[in-house]
């Protein structure tokens, strides 16, 4: 029997172009749920399943921070606070345009999983209520901080990037906007 090999933009991991780094951003999606959802089978101590839940997801929240959402899909953030007004203020970075060919596989599942877990956790939060296991809401509640956090920034970091890459061809000097600019650039240094 042959297999079909995969057509590209699929969701089949050997089409990714870092699987490892994809794996391992899968791995941390689905273990911490998989924790939450199953731990109770293996063990009766609910600390125990509360502290590891908490691990994986904070362990998630830092590699799809700053090492998946890089490698992924050339995107990255952080919250940088001003020392002298102490008002904080989100920075986006991504890669140039053109330096990082973005594999239509990676960024799939990527996005699918970004915003799938956020939703996933909200029907365990409902569960948790219609089942009046109330003990469960904090934990709930921090993996929904955690996971919103991660998913509001990289839709804004792909919102500014996309902004950015617009502005950049308008002005790239083989456009209409580029060459008005270089002129009146130049005019006003040649006076």
């Amino acid at each position: 029997m042959m297999e079909a090999t995969p057509t590209p933009g699929s969701l089949s991991w050997r089409l990714s172009s870092h699987p490892i780094t994809l794996l391992t951003f899968l791995a941390f999606r689905s273990s911490s749920l998989l924790v939450y959802l199953f731990g109770l089978l293996f063990t009766d101590n609910l600390v125990m399943i509360f502290i590891i839940t908490i691990l994986l997801l904070a362990g998630d929240f830092y590699y799809l921070k700053n090492i998946a959402g890089r490698r992924l899909v050339g995107l990255r953030w952080w919250n940088e606070v001003d020392p002298n007004s102490g008002d904080s203020h989100w920075v986006f970075e991504s890669s140039e345009p053109g330096t990082k060919i973005i594999n239509a596989t990676d960024s799939r599942f990527f996005w699918l999983a970004i915003y799938a877990q956020p939703l996933l956790w909200v029907v365990l939060a409902i569960v948790a209520l219609f089942s009046l296991k109330f003990i469960w809401l904090p934990l709930v509640a921090i993996a929904l901080v955690l996971t919103i956090t991660n998913s509001l920034a990289f839709s804004r970091c792909d919102k500014f990037s996309q902004a950015s890459n617009i502005a950049g061809t308008a002005f790239s000097s083989g456009n209409i906007a580029g060459n008005i600019a270089s002129n009146m650039v130049g005019r006003f240094f040649s006076r």
